[in-house]
């Protein structure tokens, strides 16, 4: 007898649609085969599935020839998501199940032995292909029920064991389904322990960070050790605008498929912060692997990603950056297909002048030569700097403001100032596919962020004296855009394009 009984896959931050076909036929000797590109954790689904149907006091066709195939079958199948559907089929072509029962539902879940059935990972994008392919229920793992909900439009039932979910089958309306509200989950409260407040001194720095912030840009902090660059890094979160809906869901999607969405969470509700270590590999940084999972760029997708002693990363793994930064997108080509990631996030980078870290200290002597300090710098390629917006530096603190007890803003009243901002920035790229100016493209760089007048004098000026490439011009020219909408103004004036423009005098300073 032939069940057919429809689950879900992942490919890349995608699902798609898995087929399992379960015929029974007579044997003369018993045998349980699965086809269709399964790897090693698909095809060790034969034990826990036999295992699971006999300890749940169910029937297993044991004198049976069962053969499983999923579908579409060119596609590698990876995995303990199909446990659950495969039981199924089983138990619906020995007709433990009626086929019926099986309409317009997705199925998924890694079962143990027991018959317990075990959260897996990716079910939100399977949630989102479910409602986008009109499967009106989804059969899920407990764990992974809220997940599931967020998405609505799909009645979504938790399943903690093998009898949960013929007991469902049986009775459908035995069991409410789940549903979550995006909104509320969006709503609640995130912890704010890192404040700017804290934050000694540094006034200009903090502007900067507001500007950044305000505007989506990429900022490259550089001072002597100490000077707090780290610590304004870890606050720049705090800051940010909410996520929008849509933003979350994207978030969210990546760390379901990556398996680092918390247990029992519906959404990612804070915006990422991630922080390789310098030893980072190019397939840790981009993402990759035999199974290609996101990287830590796509991790830091709408948030912030935060590269501490930037020119100890590898040469090879700073170069990779160069196409996320410039597409908002990883793309990781492999034999049998190429997949695509989003990576639109923030990048803030933090270094010291030199390798002893005191180049350029009113205090501390440098004790590195002229060569040492160069060869340190040029780790950090000139394409890569053009590609990083503002550029500051932060001073050792006086001891004055060392030892004065912290009296800066708090996060919150900056952040009120970065929502305004990028309210502004919404109304005006309504439509475009555009969040912030820092992702503007030309045309909308030439639409928006017109200089005329005495800013255009001053503009021309700094790009002739300081040998301005089209792209750090460009970056000016988002940067000026984001500080007069931090002013509230529709125009750029020559004050926006002058403060602009000072946020790209530090790589002439020090890489000259």
């Amino acid at each position: 007898m032939l069940a057919v009984v429809e689950s879900s896959a992942i490919l890349g931050v995608d699902a798609y649609l898995v087929r399992v076909e379960v015929n029974l036929a007579n044997a003369t000797i018993p045998q349980f085969s699965i086809v269709g590109l399964p790897d090693a954790a698909v095809n060790e689904a034969k034990e826990r599935v036999r295992a699971a149907v006999k300890n749940s006091g169910l029937l297993f066709p044991f004198d049976k020839r069962i053969t499983i195939n999923l579908a579409p079958a060119d596609t590698k199948k990876a995995g303990a998501a199909f446990d659950l559907p495969i039981a199924i089929g089983i138990l619906t072509a020995s007709g433990q199940i009626s086929d019926a029962a099986l309409n317009d539902a997705l199925f998924v879940g890694e079962l143990s032995l027991d018959g317990a059935i075990r959260p897996v990972h990716g079910v939100l994008p399977m949630a989102v292909w479910a409602r986008q392919h009109g499967r009106r229920r989804l059969i899920v793992p407990a764990e992974n029920t809220r997940e599931a909900a967020i998405v609505g439009d799909v009645d979504v039932y938790p399943v903690r064991n093998l009898l949960d979910v013929i007991a469902l089958l049986a009775d459908p309306d035995s069991v409410a389904p789940v549903r979550e509200d995006p909104e509320a989950a969006l709503r609640q409260e995130t912890d704010d322990s890192l404040d700017f407040v804290d934050v000694k001194g540094q006034s200009q720095v903090k502007r900067a960070m507001e500007v950044a912030a305000a505007g989506g840009h990429n900022v490259l902090l550089l001072g002597s050790p100490g000077s707090g660059k780290t610590m304004m890094a870890r606050r720049i979160p705090g800051i940010l605008p909410s996520f929008s809906v849509e933003e979350a869901l994207e978030v969210t999607k990546l760390y379901s498929v990556s398996g680092r969405l918390p247990a029992g969470e519906a959404l990612i509700t804070r915006r990422p912060f991630r922080s390789p270590h310098h030893t980072i590999s190019n397939a840790g940084l981009t993402g990759g692997g035999t199974i290609p999972r996101p990287g830590e760029v796509s991790l830091a997708h709408h948030g912030v990603l935060f590269m501490d002693e930037l020119p100890e990363f590898n040469r090879n793994v700073l170069e990779i950056l160069r196409q996320p930064l410039e597409d908002g997108q990883v793309t990781i080509a492999r034999a049998a297909a190429a997949l695509t990631y989003p990576a639109r996030f923030m990048l803030v980078a933090a270094m010291n002048p030199c390798p002893c870290g005191y180049y350029g200290d009113p205090v501390k002597p440098c004790n590195c030569s002229s060569t040492t300090v160069q060869k340190y710098l040029q780790r950090i390629s000139g394409p890569l700097l053009d590609r990083i917006d503002l550029h500051v530096e932060a001073p050792r603190l006086r001891p004055d403001e060392l030892t004065t007890p912290p009296s800066g803003e708090k996060s919150a009243a900056i952040r009120q100032r970065v929502e305004k901002a990028r309210d502004r920035q919404r109304k005006r790229f309504q439509g475009h596919g555009v969040y912030c100016n820092a992702q503007m493209t030309p045309r909308l760089l030439r639409e928006c962020a017109a200089v005329e007048g005495e800013a255009l004098t001053l503009l021309r000026a700094a790009i002739d004296a300081m040998s301005l490439s089209a792209r750090a011009y460009d970056r000016i020219l988002k940067v000026a855009r984001t500080i007069a909408d931090l002013a509230g103004e529709e125009n750029i004036g020559i004050a926006h394009v002058a403060e602009s423009v000072q946020y790209r005098a530090l790589d002439r300073k020090f890489w000259a």
